[in-house]
């Protein structure tokens, strides 16, 4: 089981590599604004479905923007399967990753704590 997970952990990073590459450098989609990337993809064992999280920055709209991706899956794939030799190239699904913001609307509370019990100078 160890094998085959660290097969499917190295698909999953190549994956990930060449997803970035291709939805910054190769999409041309009206649809698809501000910075995509690609923050996580996890593949199923049986290889036909890659689960892949993006996070999306300084978008006009973001469910737009992950429309657009969605749409586009069949295009990613295709260019997928030229790039990475897999027997099934796996169906792309992908779920908008909101850690990236999560962290930094924690990290601005946090902040304006430490602001407000700082002592104030006269």
């Amino acid at each position: 089981m160890q094998k085959n997970n660290n097969r499917l952990n190295r698909i999953d990073e190549e994956l990930k590599k060449e997803l970035s590459n291709i939805i910054s450098y190769e999409l041309e989609n009206s649809k698809i604004t501000g910075m995509v990337s690609v923050t996580k993809v996890k593949t199923t064992p049986d290889l036909r479905y890659s689960k892949v999280y993006v996070s999306i920055l300084n978008s006009k709209n973001k469910k737009e923007t992950l429309l657009g991706l969605k749409q586009a899956s069949g295009y990613i794939r295709s260019k997928i399967a030229t790039r990475i030799n897999l027997r099934i190239t796996p169906e792309l699904v992908f779920e908008l990753d909101e850690s990236l913001e999560y962290g930094a609307k924690i990290d601005s509370i946090i902040e304006s704590i430490t602001n407000d019990l700082k002592p104030k100078e006269d």
